[in-house]
């Protein structure tokens, strides 16, 4: 008899219970996972750090608002990570439930925070180019750095309060409400809020990525058709459509990782989610892991400010290894020299 069938009604909160959403049967599936985990996750913290680094380290970068909305998503992605990757492998690999309800609820809250910022990051820095395209003569007294510090104060703030809601109470042990199926003590109501706040957050970066591009598009065929030379104002038009694109295929890439995941949430909300189905889910979270990893290289690559950057500091780091190399040998000879005189 499934467990899971077991352990419904008066039990469902019970530790125990998390048995049954340990759906990793064979040794080779929790091998897969574990593996999974630990190539994205060692990856997504390497390149979102060394963003961060790129950033903060040049003056120019890190005073520009959309740079800043980058360091928030790289930031959240690292904590993503690490939080994701701790708490998904020790439950899903190692099998570990010598923890309280409240210690897993905290556990997902930082999962679910870290998340929520990322999305929410990335909803900022289109609004960002939303308004860098639709006003650019308005944008430098729009957008100014303490608007931009404000808005990602205001953006981990609400992100964190309502990661924090199950763990105050918002949960179906608490409330003797319907359990997720996914999800150990999470209430199907809370589920579905969360679903349609992400989904919210989505529907709002699609459109303002929608009218970036179209005027994007403008600003192109502008160029193109009146050959218009008009020196900072024109490299400004270039820099903002080679953003807009940059940050399209970050779009794309968040929906096409997420898409998986948040079909299987819907579905688990209306109908029973079988065995099979549940495996596949949590083969799908990893997919999570590969979106934050995938979106440092998107930035070294097509932004040229960040790849700039990443060239000096790599030829920095060619040149100290180089002469590190060559100390020892200089060093040798200076010695040989002093014996044979």
């Amino acid at each position: 008899m499934d467990i899971c069938k077991i352990h419904e009604n008066a039990s469902k909160c019970s530790v125990n219970t998390m048995e049954c959403f340990m759906v990793l049967s064979t040794q080779a599936q929790k091998i897969s996972i574990a593996m999974l985990c630990g190539l994205f996750g060692t990856l997504c913290i390497f390149e979102n750090s060394l963003v961060l680094y790129l950033i903060f380290s040049s003056p120019r970068t890190r005073r520009k608002p959309s740079y800043l909305f980058i360091s928030s998503l790289a930031l959240a992605d690292i904590l993503a990570s690490i939080i994701f990757v701790c708490s998904f492998v020790n439950f899903h690999v190692f099998n570990e439930t010598d923890f309280s309800k409240e210690t897993f609820l905290l556990q997902l809250g930082g999962v679910n925070t870290s998340f929520s910022a990322s999305l929410s990051s990335l909803l900022l820095t289109a609004l960002d180019r939303y308004i860098s395209i639709s006003r650019p003569s308005e944008y430098k007294l729009l957008m100014t750095g303490k608007r931009a510090w404000i808005a990602l104060g205001v953006v981990w703030v609400t992100c964190t309060t309502i990661a924090s809601l199950p763990l105050l109470g918002w949960n179906c042990c608490t409330l003797d409400s319907t359990c997720s199926e996914l999800f150990p003590f999470v209430d199907d109501n809370y589920l579905s809020s969360w679903i349609c706040f992400t989904m919210v957050l989505l529907g709002c970066i699609v459109y303002a990525y929608a009218h970036v591009l179209w005027r994007a598009h403008q600003h192109v065929a502008y160029m193109e058709k009146h050959q218009v030379q008009v020196g900072k104002q024109n490299t400004r038009m270039r820099m903002d459509v080679m953003l807009a694109k940059t940050l399209v295929m970050v779009l794309t890439v968040l929906v096409l990782c997420w898409s998986p995941v948040l079909v299987l949430m819907i579905y688990s909300i209306f109908a029973r989610l079988s065995n099979r189905l549940r495996k596949v889910f949590a083969f799908c979270s990893t997919l999570c892991l590969l979106n934050s990893m995938v979106n440092p290289i998107i930035y070294a690559l097509r932004s040229k400010e960040l790849y700039s950057s990443l060239r000096m500091v790599f030829s920095r780091f060619r040149r100290q290894l180089k002469a590190s190399e060559e100390s020892p040998e200089a060093e040798s000879t200076h010695k040989s020299s002093m014996i044979e005189t």
